[in-house]
Parts: structure tokens; C-alpha cells; sequence
């Protein structure tokens, strides 16, 4: 059985000089963010988003950027 993880909002408008260059969509779920692009991100894109979120764990495969929600710190 399968559950929905939270709110998953829309694909956001790529604003030029905010997201890298080969981005197509931007998409949320809960407070992770998913970059899809128009083919494989390289350092320099990634290394972009990580400046975006400093404080989040962020991974490039291929042409998704996953910028992962924060770790909830207990006590």
C-alpha cells in the first residue's frame, strides 16, 4: 500500500538566472524540491542549487537535481 507524502505543488515558472540553465520544471513534495532538466546537470548546476539550500543534502543524477527535506533534530 502506498501513501501520499504531503502537499505536491505544482511545477514552479523556471525564472531566468534562478534555477540552472537546463532546467524545464521545478516541483515540490512537502519540502523537498525536484529539478528536472532538459538533459544531465553537471557540477556547476548542482553546486547552484546546493547555494540555494545551504542547509539541505542535495544529489544531481543525471538530469534531476533533489534537494532532500531537512532532518528533524530531536530534544
Amino acid at each position: 500500500m502506498t501513501r501520499t507524502i504531503g502537499n505536491i505543488r505544482s511545477t514552479e515558472h523556471s525564472t531566468q538566472g534562478v534555477w540552472p540553465l537546463r532546467t524545464q520544471a521545478v516541483s515540490y513534495i512537502g519540502s523537498a524540491c525536484v529539478v528536472q532538466g532538459s538533459s544531465d546537470f553537471d557540477l556547476t548546476d548542482l553546486t547552484a542549487v546546493c547555494c540555494r539550500f545551504p542547509d539541505r543534502h542535495v544529489t544531481l543524477d543525471g538530469d534531476v537535481i533533489t534537494v532532500w527535506p531537512s532532518t528533524r533534530r530531536d530534544g
